[in-house]
């Protein structure tokens, strides 16, 4: 009965990955072409099939019985730690502390020099 229960949650961890790997797919596929250039980083087409391979073997292939749907985990890993953050940085949806405005505006709003 235990060994069950364990199975049944590794089934559903296995789901979850799947489903993270997925949107991390489409993550890769929304981004833009040269912004992978700019990052240093492989070829956009490179990461989709990366990301793919690793959706498509966490659906279909047991975690329990294959060492591939671990190597799968491993490039969504890849994905989200290194080069997700190097895209958003290079394409300008960083997370710094500005968002929109000019280089002249102070806390309470535009400084315009007591004019």
């Amino acid at each position: 009965m235990l060994f069950y229960g364990s199975q049944s949650i590794l089934t559903w961890v296995q789901l979850a990955l799947g489903v993270y790997a997925a949107v991390m797919l489409i993550d890769a596929a929304v981004r833009r072409e040269d912004a992978y250039r700019a990052a240093s980083k492989q070829t956009k087409g490179m990461w989709l099939i990366f990301l793919a391979l690793a959706t498509a073997l966490l659906f279909i292939l047991p975690i329990e019985s294959s060492f591939l749907p671990i190597i799968g985990v491993i490039a969504v890993i890849v994905y989200n730690v290194d080069v997700r953050p190097a895209l958003r940085e290079v394409s300008g949806g960083g997370s710094g502390p500005r968002r929109g405005g000019s280089s002249s505006d102070g806390p309470y709003g535009p400084f315009n020099g007591g004019r």
